[in-house]
């Protein structure tokens, strides 16, 4: 989709108009007021949608009204949603042009339009043959800076997108490094040998049953005179077999869906160049498929991380944070501020929270409230889970310092707490479980089904404040 800045949006040749009404108002659009409004009584309610002809009045072929409620209940959110059910509706109508004429919007929810339609426009067809129809020029009158912010954004979400939708035969830990490598930023992809010798034991024994060599990854973006330095890091699990602790068949279909935390890094990361934020911000991914082979690792096992401390294995389906740990230990040896990960992590987070929010918890409340805050603005809700000591009891071992995992309770809680133990105590954490909320099995508001792009938007937000 192409971004058109006119001047006058009224006057544009297209397939659609697109105008919004507030309950209680008229719209900017005679046609509209006419037929919409006083014949049809519409009511401009939120989400509703009117579509009619301009019988050749007008520049544009049709015009579609979208109700945005009431105005004092406006807010980033509805706008975004709005724009991206008007712009479903005119791909159901085979429109290839769209123009917008909101009226009376505060000019500061620009990027939620063209974020929006980008959203919805959205479609993973690379191995279809027939192809779906997708809007080509959408013309707006907004902002353009800001309207720029909300494409860029869309933009790195399509990438995240894209990457965690791709089956795990194409989306391989190779590939992670050679898209990394491709972003134009100072990286840096560590072999087999090279996390050997870093002593990154945990992770690599994940790696151990998989035919794919292992890609520890790391980007960078450094300004000069940075006011705080920032890592961001995303499970990389390319496939999740369950390893040794084989999946059930029916568990596994999606499992290619368990990057999703490496590909919204690689999404961010893709893009940050290009917002130019004054934070120094390190993208790593500890990449790698966790599979049955001659030598996967084992229930019993006693693996080694790289800060020394140890974890004997209760299962390998629990992989995720076994690969995490090495990577929380090698960001906070680069003396970072903060460190946030995002990771598929826990089905017991799906269990508490469903697919309309992700789990966060961390060891800073001041960075835990930032970050709910920004993601609740950005569309993206948070929902912070306890991280009470006595659900590390479950993790106890009495071989190792912690087993990396336990009791069926709390499970989502008792992760956060196993990870914890690789962070350091002078550096802010912050850990966001999106198991449910990373790939959904059907629509969901301005999603299609599949791969949502979770934590792109707020972590871009929150690092470019």
């Amino acid at each position: 989709m192409e971004i058109k800045f006119i001047s006058d949006v009224k006057k544009q040749e297209c397939d659609i108009l697109l105008v919004n009404m507030f309950e209680g108002e008229e719209t900017s659009n005679d046609i509209a007021n006419e037929y919409a409004l006083k014949q049809d009584k519409f009511e401009g309610k939120f989400g509703t949608t009117y579509l009619l002809p301009t019988y050749d009045k007008q520049p544009a072929k049709k015009v579609l009204v979208v109700g945005l409620g009431k105005k004092e209940d406006l807010n980033n959110n509805k706008v975004r949603e709005a724009m991206s059910k008007a712009v479903k509706k005119a791909l159901q109508m085979k429109a290839k042009s769209l123009t917008v004429d909101f009226e009376g919007i505060n000019l500061d929810y620009a990027d939620m339009i063209s974020e929006g339609a980008m959203i919805a426009d959205y479609a993973f067809d690379k191995y279809k043959t027939e192809k779906k129809d997708r809007l080509e020029t959408l013309y707006v009158n907004t902002d353009e800076a800001l309207t720029k912010k909300g494409q860029k954004r869309a933009e790195a979400m399509e990438l995240t997108r894209n990457i965690a939708n791709e089956p795990a035969q194409y989306a391989t830990p190779e590939k992670l490094a050679e898209i990394a490598l491709s972003l134009g930023l100072e990286t840096k992809v560590y072999n087999r040998k090279e996390c050997e010798e870093m002593g990154m034991n945990a992770y690599l024994a994940v790696a151990r049953g998989s035919a794919k060599e292992p890609k520890f990854i790391h980007m960078k973006y450094i300004p000069k005179n940075p006011k705080k330095r920032i890592a961001i890091i995303g499970k990389g699990l390319c496939f999740d077999s369950g390893g040794m602790d084989l999946k059930p068949a029916s568990s596994m279909l999606t499992m290619r869906d368990d990057m999703s935390g490496a590909a919204c890094i690689l999404g961010v990361m893709s893009k940050i160049k290009e917002f130019a934020p004054n934070v120094e911000v390190h993208g790593i991914i500890a990449a790698c498929e966790n599979m049955i082979g001659p030598d996967a690792y084992k229930p019993g096992d006693i693996l080694t991380a790289k800060n020394g401390k140890t974890i004997e294995i209760d299962n390998t389906d629990a992989e995720g944070r076994v690969t995490l740990a090495d990577a929380l230990c090698y960001a906070c040896e680069l003396k970072v501020d903060e460190i946030i990960d995002i990771a598929t992590l826990t089905g017991a987070c799906m269990v508490a929270l469903g697919t309309h929010a992700s789990g966060i918890m961390g060891n800073n409340d001041q960075l835990v409230k930032k970050l709910i805050e920004i993601g609740e603005k950005s569309g993206e809700r948070y929902w912070e889970m306890p991280m009470f000591k006595e659900y590390f009891d479950s993790l106890k071992s009495e071989i190792a310092d912690m087993k990396n995992t336990g009791s069926r309770w709390g499970g989502a809680s008792a992760a956060g707490l196993f990870l914890k133990e690789f962070v350091t105590d002078d550096v802010k954490w912050a850990h966001l479980d999106v198991a449910g909320t990373a790939f959904i099995d059907k629509p969901i508001k301005e999603f299609c089904k599949g791969a949502t792009g979770i934590g792109v938007r707020t972590l871009i937000k929150y690092i470019t404040k």
